[in-house]
């Protein structure tokens, strides 16, 4: 399932022994409180821009490993994340995208074919669909598969993967400039600020208390049980939503660590954050206090856990304002 975005965020070895796709349901949460009942979920979409662009190409754009690209057509567009897969269709050039990678769940990229094996690109599958354009991240890979499409003569361009909110307009205006309809990124990126400016309104008061928050990536059936740290792309949508991240404030300055009993007990968390697919394969709360130490903490005893799916969590693109809505309906309630 979608690694770091969904986004190939996460740790390698995480990213190995997770190979899977994940049915995304829409990114509300589950409501942990005993007794609270679930939201309903949201259809797993996203919403176009209004008017259609018209790309104006050539145009050649930096990399960000550094080349200079130019791109001359964008009818065969391949996007090798989640994340840039749900920028592309957003901008309203969705019938321009002839494949994904597994992370692109939503529903209007769900039925294209898949051109990853596991989380690794497959050269072969991405060049049999003739792209005019390949979209991917610094962390996309393996970098074997990445140059063997540039060898091919498909212009291949880089985007730095996203770490908080700040990443939001450089992606959109990246991707919006690759294509040639930068004035569609310019309108995106302020529809997405505003959106978000608009959520982040209804963050209560904290009144001197703000809820602390650990960030867990789990995958039960690896035995992948990780903390995030300050580098883990949770911070900033946490700090955002008022809360504080444990991970960060504990001084954990790497993406993820392994959950340790004695890591847990000194960030005591109020409330829990996972992935969906994450909680799911732990066995539910139930399954998620019997890792060691979490049910020592106040979120284990409360069993207070925060659910966004996973493929929209950490994307950091233009449903970021529907993640952060989740997680401040979830930590504060709807009043």
């Amino acid at each position: 399932m979608p690694t770091p975005a969904a986004s190939h965020r996460f740790p390698r070895l995480a990213v190995a022994v997770t190979a899977l796709a994940l049915a995304l349901t829409g990114c509300g949460g589950t409501a942990t409180t005993p007794g609270s009942p679930a939201p309903a979920a949201a259809p797993d979409r996203v919403e176009p821009l209004a008017a259609t662009p018209q790309p104006a190409l050539p145009v050649t754009v930096p990399s960000a490993d550094g080349a200079q690209v130019t791109v001359t057509s964008a009818d065969r567009v391949i996007p090798l994340t989640g994340s840039l897969n749900e920028i592309v269709h957003t901008l309203g050039l969705g019938g321009q995208v002839v494949a994904r990678d597994i992370t692109a769940t939503f529903e209007q990229a769900a039925r294209l074919p898949v051109v990853t094996r596991g989380h690794d690109v497959s050269a072969e599958s991405v060049l049999s669909l003739r792209p005019t354009l390949v979209l991917a991240e610094t962390t996309t890979g393996p970098a074997e598969a990445v140059q063997q499409i540039r060898d091919a003569g498909i212009p291949v361009l880089v985007v730095a993967p996203a770490k908080g909110l700040d990443d939001v307009p450089k992606r959109i205006d990246a991707v919006a400039a690759a294509l040639g309809v930068k004035d569609a990124g310019a309108q995106l990126t302020r529809r997405t600020a505003d959106r978000i400016a608009a959520v982040r309104k209804n963050v209560p008061a904290s009144g001197g208390k703000q809820p602390r928050v650990a960030f867990l990536y789990l995958r039960g059936t690896a035995s992948v049980y990780l903390l995030g740290g300050s580098d883990s792309g949770a911070a900033s949508l946490l700090e955002a939503a008022g809360a504080v991240d444990t991970g960060k404030e504990s001084g954990l300055g790497k993406d993820f660590t392994p959950i340790t009993s004695e890591a847990l007990a000194a960030a005591a968390p109020d409330a829990i954050l996972v992935m969906s697919k994450g909680l799911e394969s732990v066995g539910g709360i139930d399954g998620l206090v019997k890792i060691p130490g979490v049910a020592q903490t106040p979120a284990g005893m409360d069993r207070r856990v925060v659910t966004v799916d996973d493929g929209v969590l950490l994307n950091y693109g233009p449903r970021t304002d529907q993640v952060l809505s989740s997680l401040i309906t979830q930590l504060y309630g709807k009043g």
